[in-house]
């Protein structure tokens, strides 16, 4: 499991829109599985999962990359994008290339 964390500014539509087009054109296996969208009754604070999956070719199987889009005041956005899924073994962890260059594509979009 890789995992990054780092704090953006701007508007949340925007940086789903971002995140949404450069994950799905980094990758010709990468898709959309689902997400989800929640609001506060004031509209304040937002929240914004999404989650994909590709194929590593690293690990021959598939991998999958949660984002967590989080917002409580106007231009800051707390993000977190998780991968995991691209280990080979049982009972232990080996190979998680494919996750780490799946986080990778988060990376380069969110620029940091």
């Amino acid at each position: 499991m890789a995992k990054l964390e780092v704090t953006l500014s701007g508007s949340l539509d925007e940086w789903v829109r971002r995140i949404e087009e450069g994950i799905l054109q980094g990758s010709v296996s990468a898709s959309l599985e689902d997400g989800s969208d929640f609001i506060s009754p004031d509209g304040q604070t937002r929240c914004c999962v999404r989650v994909f999956e590709r194929f590593s070719w690293a690990g021959s199987n598939r991998v999958s990359l949660n984002v967590t889009l989080f917002q409580n005041e106007p231009g800051v956005i707390l993000c977190s994008a998780i991968s995991s899924g691209g280990s080979q073994a049982k009972f232990f962890k080996i190979n998680t290339i494919g996750e780490e260059n799946f986080l990778d594509c988060m990376w380069k979009i969110v620029g940091t």
